[in-house]
């Protein structure tokens, strides 16, 4: 039994959500490649062959994988997926645009979001917003299934010593074009990968006094994150959004202001290690999850916690 990886990178270095994945083909078991798919992506290529656990490394270097366009790289996974008992892909916005289309071409189902891993054909998933846990078993030949980072603890990025194979140029399936994009630049860590997470609700009442969150968060060496409320009101762009349509994370230390919990802010949330909620309601359902809780009024609290700091 073999697994294909499909890793998450930038064409020079391999994206740490990868690693979490790999953990969980080692919770399947058997043997372990990666496959980087870009242009110029020797760096990433060589850094996934130091992830422990990893046999081999599949390098597809071509311009057709350049920006990992979905149409031109299912291609190149379908075809190399024949080859293995299971396709793993981080449950990303890149993986969750992949992924479907990889098992469409093979004619198979998709495994979406796993949390764990029972047995090879067996895995348990979130279903109605994280408030039930589905336990999926699949009897197809080739079990394609995106990863949800948070519930599986990140491989050592060394140790192994995989081969590196270069696979034959690529196709470009002619569908689809790179127009550009533009990065977010921010001084603070990744939302996904902080240790430590402030986020802002309703209760924030405005963009402005997020820069209360700012200043906290760069205290505490974390990122700031908001809930759906707080985006659909205009106070922060929607690259900040944490929940069920917004990103997962699970830190070592969330921070949930003026949040009042809604099932959908949970559901992306709760697997972090320790929850504080501060809120002035002490209805709200953000105290059910929350590890320790304040009721107070922000405005007064944030303050007082930065001075503290």
């Amino acid at each position: 039994m073999a697994i294909l990886v499909i890793a998450e990178h930038s064409n020079s270095a391999l994206g740490a959500v990868t690693l979490n994945t790999v953990s969980a083909a080692k919770a399947i078991g058997g043997d372990i490649h990666i496959l980087v798919a870009g242009e110029n992506c020797a760096a990433a290529g060589e850094a996934a062959a130091k992830v422990e656990g990893v046999t081999k490394v599949l390098v597809a270097d071509n311009a057709a994988y350049a920006h990992q366009l979905p149409e031109n790289v299912a291609l190149l996974v379908a075809e190399q997926a024949k080859a293995y008992s299971h396709v793993l892909t981080p449950a990303t916005t890149t993986g969750k645009n992949l992924l479907p289309r990889v098992a469409a071409l093979l004619d198979t189902d998709q495994i979406s979001e796993i949390i764990s891993v029972e047995s090879p054909d067996t895995f348990k998933r979130p279903i109605y917003a994280g408030n039930a846990i589905a336990t999926v078993q699949s009897s197809a030949d080739i079990k394609v299934i995106t990863v949800r980072g948070t519930g599986f603890d990140a491989a050592a990025a060394e140790g192994g010593s995989a081969a590196i194979e270069n696979i034959a140029a690529g196709v470009d399936a002619g569908i689809s074009t790179f127009v550009g994009e533009e990065i977010a630049k921010s001084d603070r860590p990744d939302l996904t990968a902080a240790r430590v997470v402030i986020s802002g609700g309703r209760g924030m009442q405005s963009g402005e006094n997020f820069d209360m969150l700012y200043a906290l968060a760069d205290k505490l060496g974390g990122a700031v994150g908001a809930s759906r409320a707080a985006v659909d009101a205009g106070f922060v762009p929607n690259d900040l959004q944490v929940g069920q349509t917004g990103k997962i994370v699970a830190p070592d230390l969330y921070i949930a202001v003026g949040v009042s919990g809604a099932i959908q802010h949970l559901a992306g949330m709760k697997d972090s290690k320790v929850i504080v909620a501060i809120n002035k309601d002490a209805d709200a359902p953000i105290f059910q999850v929350a590890d320790y809780g304040l009721v107070a009024d922000l405005f007064d609290v944030i303050p007082e916690l930065d001075a503290a700091l």
